[in-house]
């Protein structure tokens, strides 16, 4: 009953800029907490940035100054700044929800389909 639909990866040079974005559709629901994952080949899963109801943000040390987390509650959407892109930002980023459906009456995680940025030398 709810999706999370993710929209702007692409190719960049370094240096460059690419905002992401990932929202929530459906009814009869409710978002707590977002964040932001991204993956490589032969490696786990790591969280990028993450952002409470309330809006407070955490961000991975290696994307500090560089990155920006935000959502937009009346819209369900949580976005993903990126600026001075380098090489090794090259991933798969996932979005990832907390989400309480009226349907089952309970939380469950959400994840998006992925977007695939490539950031060039």
């Amino acid at each position: 009953q709810v999706q999370l639909v993710e929209s702007g990866g692409g190719f960049v040079q370094a240096g460059g800029s690419l905002r992401l974005s990932c929202a929530a559709s459906g009814r009869g629901f409710s978002v707590s907490g977002m964040a932001w994952y991204r993956q490589t080949p032969g490696k786990q899963r790591e969280s990028v940035a993450s952002i409470t109801s309330s809006g407070a943000t955490n961000y991975a040390d290696s994307v500090k100054g560089r990155f920006t987390i935000s959502r937009d509650n009346a819209k369900n959407t949580v976005y993903l700044q990126m600026n001075s892109l380098k090489p090794e930002d090259t991933a798969v980023y996932y979005c990832n929800a907390r989400i309480f459906t009226h349907a089952t009456m309970g939380w469950n995680d959400y994840w998006g389909q992925g977007t695939q940025v490539t950031v060039s030398s």
